[in-house]
């Protein structure tokens, strides 16, 4: 069963998504403890090999979610009118030094399939997620990145479609809600206009 969201067109997106409804007082975290960040490299990361949360330095997740808060703050940066140099040197510090530990390695088993090896696969895929916020606020796709327009999510995506006007983060959630809403509010409005013709008419039907 796949706990953590992802969709958003970005491994760095995907992440700062476990923050849930970010900058609100509903925010959610989704990474507490080192059991939520093994769970969300096994899920979201390329290593296969399984991860023993035990043998995970505890101090390793507070780690992650300063990464995180900083990927978030340089890909804010890169979306404003002041772009990515008007982020935080500590963000930016973050992030590089994040970058630059070793990544994932690929190899070829035996069967002829494709494995990616770390020696620290927390490390390594949090490298990935940071390798992947430098590129993408240094690219143009940073021009396809929108905010989910569910005001209580405020998850980033990047927009892949033909027109460029995705709204929602997921068609499958924020879209759905806001399609049963506006159904919602259009059948108690028709009730409205209902209730009003019929107080206006006698009892012969007449006005």
């Amino acid at each position: 069963m796949v706990r953590f969201r992802e969709g958003a067109g970005r491994l760095s997106l995907d992440f700062i998504r476990t923050l849930r409804y970010r900058g609100t007082i509903g925010s959610v975290e989704e990474l507490p403890d080192v059991s939520a960040l093994v769970g969300w490299i096994t899920q979201c990361g390329p290593c296969a090999l399984a991860l023993d949360a035990e043998l995970v330095d505890p101090t390793v997740v507070r780690d992650a979610r300063s990464l995180r808060e900083a990927v978030h703050e340089l890909i804010s940066a890169a979306r404003s009118p002041g772009g990515v140099s008007s982020s935080s040197f500590l963000s930016r510090e973050l992030v590089n030094r994040a970058a630059a530990v070793a990544a994932p390695t690929p190899r070829v088993d035996p069967s002829g399939a494709l494995l990616w090896i770390a020696t620290d696969p927390v490390a390594a895929t949090l490298s990935l997620v940071a390798r992947d916020a430098v590129d993408l606020v240094t690219s143009p796709a940073m021009e396809r990145v929108r905010e989910c327009a569910d005001p209580t999510c405020g998850a980033l995506f990047v927009d892949n479609s033909r027109p460029g006007k995705r709204r929602w983060c997921s068609m499958g959630a924020c879209g759905n809600r806001a399609k049963k809403s506006t159904i919602r509010s259009k059948a108690a409005q028709s009730r409205d206009q209902g209730k009003g013709q019929g107080k206006g008419q006698g009892k012969d039907g007449s006005a």
